[in-house]
């Protein structure tokens, strides 16, 4: 596999998840890659298991300075950057609107929206410049809740409805230069985890979804892995496979887009 050979892309949250899948598969095609990860015993798993073809580097999405620090780094270690992939995020765990406090809503929202929105946008402006001179491509990780209800609460919804629109503008300001795509997948077996400001820092997105419930509201019917979602990532990176596609949402969502989510037996809080 070589669909990637000579390109250098940038992950945040590329030490665990579906970042981590995106890492091992891009190293497979023969790309190099960063990695901005906050979790420092991440960061050195990565370089101790890659220390050639992988350059993690500790930072928060939420800084611009990081985010800079991060771009930099690749381009002193592998000399240009072909692709940025925004995909550090957090979940709300189905926190709704009449279930949380109006101080808790306000906290959360500032969360979630400074990881899952303003993390994505810092990271475009800090690689943009590099990806205009080789004329490369972004591409954010987004989520079936990008398009439907039903996925997590209204905060996370909502950050993730504003994904779309991000998508959409830095498209059309980069074009000709950058190619601007999202990938949204749906529910995986992932350590996605829940806001700090609604005390589920420590809880993962699995421990309160079982992979029955999950597959239950899938028209394909099983229950994905992060690898699973991978190759829509390889194609919009790939120059060979991708030079038409600007503004495009990939929706790896297992059909979902068929009807959308559906609550199913004793209202199954997703």
């Amino acid at each position: 596999m070589s669909r990637l050979a000579g390109q250098v892309a940038l992950i945040t949250g590329g030490g665990s998840g579906l970042g981590l899948a995106i890492l091992r598969r891009f190293v497979a095609e023969g790309a190099r890659v960063g990695v901005l990860e906050r979790d420092a015993g991440r960061v050195g798993m990565l370089n101790a298991q890659y220390p050639d073809a992988v350059l993690a580097v500790e930072g928060d999405v939420r800084s611009f300075a990081d985010n800079a620090r991060a771009v930099e780094a690749v381009l002193a270690r592998f000399g240009r950057l072909d692709c940025f992939i925004g995909n550090a995020a957090i979940w709300d765990h189905g926190a709704t609107l009449v279930g949380r406090s109006g101080e808790e809503l306000e906290r959360g929202f500032d969360e979630l929206f400074a990881i899952n929105v303003k993390g994505y946008l810092l990271g475009a402006k800090a690689a943009a410049q590099a990806l205009i001179e080789s004329e490369g491509s972004i591409i954010f990780t987004l989520s079936n809740s990008a398009f439907y209800p039903g996925g997590g609460g209204p905060l996370y919804t909502a950050s993730k409805h504003a994904g779309v629109g991000l998508v959409r503008q830095l498209a059309y300001e980069l074009a000709p230069k950058v190619r601007v795509n999202a990938v949204a997948p749906s529910g995986m077996a992932s350590d996605l985890r829940g806001a700090a400001a609604l005390g589920q820092q420590d809880q993962r997105i699995m421990d309160s979804r079982s992979p029955e419930a999950i597959s239950a509201i899938l028209p394909l019917q099983f229950f994905p892995d992060p690898d699973d979602f991978v190759g829509p990532y390889v194609m919009l990176a790939s120059r060979a496979d991708n030079r038409t596609l600007s503004g495009v949402f990939i929706n790896a969502d297992c059909g979902l887009g068929i009807r959308g989510i559906r609550h199913v037996a004793g209202g199954l809080d997703l």
